[in-house]
């Protein structure tokens, strides 16, 4: 039987392991304007392996400093509090799911797409001065359902692949045709279950169909939905199968993006963006 029980897919996701505590006191550090740098230091004394990746990926070329960057309050000091958060996040996030090989699936693609869409929502929030504090992690977190169901039921999301490449439908499309459910679904629940706040959970969850949100999501979920297709239609990952998303014209009007703007934002989300690969080898 290839359809998925919602409540099968909600046992899972409340299954996978919650981000660490450590991980946890550091975003909640970062959300100040002002954070306390001996605190972000202690927190990152409980998590040395964590602290190191950190440290990897801050002197990795997406970065442009190699070998300059010698400690977490160097890293402060250097790449600021917001790019220390995203890189934070971005090391436990990738760290959480098992590396693996597949025919059908390529998780470095997967990967380096998710930062691409974190870094052109950072960007595109820049331009019009909202959600900048939530836009990198919303963006980043927002396929990862994709991955949940890759992982924990790797069967059906073959065959959803297989869907996708015979019937050139967008995954979200195949997945409602084959499981009767979809990533963006799974991808809020396991944002629910790592303790995000409400609003990112609802932007995961539409970013496909940002013209349905709530008022509590509205603007977040259309940055994300901007940032997505924007990602694909740069095709910045290099994935064979790169399909456009359809741009919702309510959540671009809702934005209130000029043109002019936009078309700025696109040379700085490809410079941003040209590098992204580095930190997955970091």
């Amino acid at each position: 039987m290839t359809v998925l029980g919602v409540d099968q897919v909600m046992q899972s996701v409340r299954q996978l392991p919650s981000l660490s505590s450590v991980v946890m006191q550091l975003l909640e550090l970062f959300s100040h304007d002002d954070p306390d740098i001996a605190a972000v230091g202690r927190a990152f004394d409980r998590d040395q392996a964590l602290a190191a990746r950190v440290l990897r990926i801050a002197n990795s070329p997406f970065y442009g400093m190699p070998g300059q960057v010698v400690s977490v309050h160097n890293a402060m000091v250097v790449l600021g509090q917001r790019n220390l958060h995203n890189l934070t996040l971005a090391a436990a996030v990738t760290g959480s799911f098992p590396v693996f090989e597949s025919g059908w699936f390529d998780q470095k693609i997967f990967w380096q797409h998710s930062l691409v869409v974190g870094q052109s929502a950072d960007v595109l929030a820049s331009c019009i001065g909202r959600h900048q504090e939530s836009a990198f992690t919303a963006g980043l977190l927002h396929d990862i359902g994709r991955l949940v169901l890759v992982t924990c039921f790797p069967e059906h999301s073959r065959k959803v692949a297989l869907h996708q490449k015979t019937h050139d439908c967008s995954c979200s499309q195949a997945e409602h045709e084959v499981l009767r459910l979809d990533h963006a679904l799974v991808g809020a629940a396991l944002a629910q279950r790592w303790n995000f706040a409400e609003v990112i959970q609802e932007s995961i969850a539409l970013h496909h169909e940002p013209s349905g949100n709530p008022p509590g999501a509205a603007g977040l979920a259309d940055l994300v939905h901007l940032a997505d297709v924007t990602a694909h239609a740069l095709d910045l990952c290099g994935d064979p199968g790169e399909m456009v998303p359809r741009l919702d014209a309510e959540a671009w009007g809702r934005l209130g993006m000029p043109w002019p703007n936009y078309r700025h934002a696109l040379a700085e989300i490809e410079r941003r963006s040209a590098d992204a690969g580095s930190l997955l080898a970091a």
